[in-house]
């Protein structure tokens, strides 16, 4: 009996880490994270940046829009709600129709209120947009 005993510890003694299991997890997660990284997807704006300091050449025909740091929107020399630009651009797009909108923001306006003027303008039907800042 008593060598049954001692052939027994001897085997498990020489046993080490089953890392099976270990594998297995890693693999599912792995599995997990490929999986997970195809339905990952970022939205953002497709924005054409100017390439010189020269102006545009239609700058005389586009709409211009004014964004202020406190706020505010200007278009044509006058204070606008951030909800009537659509309505001027499409007033302004039924006159001239090739003419853009010409995107003036401070550096200190607030940038959620820059993205929901340019949504208007989107919705206005104008997607020829020029971006500028202001000191």
């Amino acid at each position: 009996m008593r060598l049954k005993r001692h052939a027994v510890r001897e085997s498990e003694s020489t046993h080490g880490i089953d890392l099976a299991p270990m594998l297995d997890f890693v693999l599912n997660l792995l599995i997990f994270f490929i999986i997970i990284a195809v339905f990952v997807k970022e939205s953002g704006l497709v924005v054409s940046r100017p390439t010189g300091a020269a102006p545009p050449t239609n700058a005389e025909q586009s709409l211009a829009v004014q964004v202020l740091a406190n706020g505010e929107v200007w278009i044509d020399g006058r204070v606008v709600d951030p909800r009537a630009v659509r309505a001027n651009v499409e007033r302004q797009y039924a006159v001239t129709p090739k003419a853009g909108v010409m995107v003036l923001a401070d550096k200190l306006a607030p940038m959620g209120l820059v993205v929901q003027v340019v949504d208007e303008i989107h919705l206005g039907g104008v997607y020829n947009i020029t971006f500028a800042t202001a000191e």
